[in-house]
């Protein structure tokens, strides 16, 4: 008998220390896991006070920008940072003449040791400005289109088989996510499309901020310095400098777009930089539009983990301790108030959690009635393929984590209205 209780004790004893030695899982697709939360209310001031008016909310969102520069994305610097723009190429009869192709590039005239930013523009032949979507890419403008005369990027990119060797664009790699930027399509609408190569800004590894913009600007010893996605959003605002000198273009109606991790950017892009008409943000997950304190698929813990160089070390401290974020994400599309937004999900991405990020966008519901404005208007999930909103829009379309025609045919919709 006291063998036996003693093996029973025995196997007690290795059942506690294999689950005391088991990491807690970092991610939950199981919706009745998510459990309880307080999201922190955006019109509640740092001070405890109630925000009422437009001019309360003014004050409240420098508030709300400081946090996140202080606890996710890291501190933008504010200096000022000459820019000399120089045109590289112009094809007048670019889509067998349907646009004008553009290559310009942007260098830093006090850091000329620092790579330029190349911007790749295709502009409709009409006689007005356009309005323009401005999204940076994943491997290089050579990558939008299958156009040959676009000069591969000598840039460093991810290894990806055949298309990238050794950490440089091959052959095999143009055209490569074409499909993802319908340029024809958008530009027939009466659009300009305006994209540039998000390694250009910096590559996207944890070394990547060496040579770049981040060894020159911030302070990489501070707890606040900014990360690679505060990196890539800035250099949207810096594209965003030189559209305002291309008199083909509508400076009033340019909109900012952005998958995946350039999601995030691009939110913190419009955010930060009220030039951006309009923001448009497709699968940004974690970090972007869905909510941090909903424990469902991606966490704050995971992504710290996988990408490190992305947010500032701050946000770090919140790996296990979500709840003592001073702000959460609805805040962060909030900021993009009163102008457009749209947020989009696919059904089979639950990685960036759908029904966070369309919580997300629900929450800037208040924010948006500050400007006699409805947001969303709905407390509902939609189904699949069904895109709800007014001045706030989100869909969660059938599919997987990608930009599909589908995304484009709303997001052009959604354009039409603001260029109305």
């Amino acid at each position: 008998m006291a063998r036996i209780l003693f093996s029973l004790a025995l196997i007690i004893l290795v059942v506690h220390l294999v689950n005391a030695q088991t990491p807690e899982p970092v991610f939950n697709y199981d919706e009745a896991k998510v459990g309880t939360y307080t999201l922190p209310d955006p019109l509640i001031d740092a001070k405890g006070k109630p925000v009422k008016t437009r001019a309360d909310w003014a004050n409240r969102r420098k508030e709300l920008i400081q946090l996140f520069a202080e606890n996710v994305y890291g501190q933008t610097p504010k200096q000022a940072v000459k820019l000399r723009f120089q045109t590289t190429a112009v094809d007048s009869s670019a889509l067998n003449g349907l646009a004008i192709r553009k290559q310009v590039s942007i260098f830093f005239i006090d850091y000329p040791k620092l790579p330029s930013i190349d911007v790749l523009i295709y502009l409709p032949k009409n006689n007005r400005a356009s309005a323009a979507f401005l999204g940076l890419n994943f491997c290089g403008n050579h990558c939008v289109t299958t156009d040959a005369t676009i000069p591969l990027s000598t840039r460093w990119m991810a290894n990806t088989g055949e298309a990238t060797i050794t950490n440089q664009a091959t052959g095999k790699a143009r055209g490569m996510q074409a499909r993802r930027w319908p340029v024809e399509t958008i530009v027939k609408r009466g659009y300009a499309l305006v994209t540039a190569y998000y390694g250009d800004i910096e590559p996207d590894h944890p070394k990547g901020w060496q040579g770049h913009i981040r060894s020159v600007l911030g302070d990489t010893t501070q707890p606040d310095n900014w990360g690679a996605i505060g990196a890539w959003a800035w250099g949207m605002s810096r594209i965003l400098d030189y559209l305002q000198t291309e008199p083909k273009i509508d400076t009033k109606r340019i909109m900012s777009i952005g998958h995946s991790r350039i999601g995030k950017a691009a939110l913190w892009a419009g955010a930060q930089d009220e030039r951006f008409a309009a923001v448009i943000s497709n699968e940004s997950g974690e970090g972007g539009a869905a909510l941090s304190r909903r424990w469902y698929g991606e966490t704050v813990e995971r992504i710290n983990t996988s990408f490190p160089h992305w947010f500032c070390v701050r946000y770090k401290t919140y790996n296990k301790h979500v709840v003592d974020l001073p702000i959460d994400q609805h805040e962060l599309l909030a900021l993009i108030a009163p102008r457009p937004l749209y947020v989009a999900s696919a059904s089979d991405d639950q990685w960036s959690d759908p029904k966070g990020e369309f919580l997300g966008a629900m929450h800037t519901e208040p924010v948006y009635k500050l400007y006699g404005k409805t947001a969303l208007g709905t407390t509902t999930f939609p189904t699949v393929n069904q895109p709800v909103g007014q001045t706030v829009r989100y869909h969660d379309r059938t599919g997987k984590h990608d930009v599909t025609d589908y995304d484009w045919e709303q997001y052009l919709r959604f354009a039409d209205e603001l260029v109305r």
